[in-house]
């Protein structure tokens, strides 16, 4: 029911992800949803948790075996590629709260950046400096997709090019820390 919940976000827009859109979906009543999940909120964290896995695994397949620049473009094109083939699912992980450590929530996230975290092995980064380096790299790679994914580029410059030209840009700044 979630990976259908995140398929129909996806198709949707995550706001507009309903339980009784889903419901319909599924053929089935609204009442019957709840034998599965404890309400929207509930629905909206399992797809959440779901993407963030997913995500997590688009990037690191990427990455594995790479290093430096190269494992910086895969990383950066599988979130891409992500944020774009499920703009909705990929919605619902902004502003979710993990309860705890062991909130399935929290163990998505904490694979998400040990992937990235990988990425950063192959640059010469300070142990003080990495949080500040996952997060350049998350604000960069999610606000580019975000906009494209929302259609918010709509000058005539290739979105491809502008991207590798981002991904060199966060390389060569990397490559200065």
């Amino acid at each position: 029911m979630v990976a259908a919940g995140a398929a129909l976000a996806d198709e949707v827009g995550f706001e507009g992800l309903t339980m009784g859109l889903l419901a319909e979906r599924l053929g089935v009543r609204t009442p019957s949803l709840y034998k599965h999940v404890g309400g929207q909120e509930d629905l909206n964290r399992r797809i959440a948790a779901l993407a963030l896995g997913q995500a997590a695994d688009a990037v690191g397949d990427a990455v594995r075996g790479r290093a430096g620049r190269d494992a910086l473009a895969a990383a950066a094109r599988a979130f891409r590629g992500f944020v774009l083939e499920h703009p909705g699912r990929y919605a619902a992980t902004i502003g979710q709260e993990p309860s705890d450590p062991d909130d399935p929530l929290a163990l998505a996230g904490q694979r998400l950046l040990t992937a990235f975290d990988a990425v950063l092995r192959g640059y010469d980064i300070d142990d003080r400096d990495v949080n500040h380096a996952l997060r350049l790299l998350r604000s960069l790679f999610h606000g580019f997709a975000t906009l494209q994914a929302g259609a918010g580029f709509q000058w005539s410059t290739d979105i491809d090019e502008s991207f590798e030209w981002l991904i060199a840009f966060a390389d060569r700044g990397l490559r200065t820390l």
